[in-house]
């Protein structure tokens, strides 16, 4: 199956909507239905927009999880309770409810990212920064990827 990957960078309209690259259109028409849940990130402060077939995978994932573990508890409230359904309009775009664009820090600038099986939505210039090599222990990430065969 094609993979979400690349960035782009686009600006929200004033009602909150967001254009969806092309490429990324052309994968979730192709490969799902029009469907898409956007939630929060467990940790970044970013959103995930994942095609309502990856969402259903991860919500599988979840419920095999033990539900009183503090760990569980956290990720469902952080990310489960913030997913909302949307789909595309005609002219591409998804509406990003305001209370997410809110708990993101999403402001007009945004980074639209392929992460594989879904996309992170950033407000761009925190996107400029986790993203900035000087801010990360290079070593360590170079030892822990090469750990990893990449």
């Amino acid at each position: 199956m094609p993979a979400f990957s690349g960035k782009y960078y686009y600006t929200l309209d004033p009602k909150g909507r967001l254009i969806i690259p092309s490429s990324f259109r052309e994968i979730i028409s192709s490969n799902y239905n029009p469907k898409l849940y956007i939630a929060n990130a467990a940790f970044d402060t970013c959103l995930h927009i994942y095609p309502q077939e990856e969402w259903q995978k991860l919500e599988d994932k979840v419920r095999q999880l033990p539900g009183m573990d503090d760990a569980v508890k956290f990720f469902k409230r952080k990310v489960i309770a913030s997913a909302q359904e949307v789909e595309l309009d005609k002219q591409g775009r998804v509406l990003v409810p305001a209370s997410l664009r809110e708990d993101a820090g999403l402001q007009a600038d945004i980074a639209i990212v392929g992460q594989i099986d879904h996309l992170e939505l950033w407000d761009r210039k925190e996107w400029d920064l986790v993203t900035d090599p000087s801010r990360v222990d290079r070593k360590a990430f170079e030892a822990k990827l090469t750990e990893f065969g990449l």
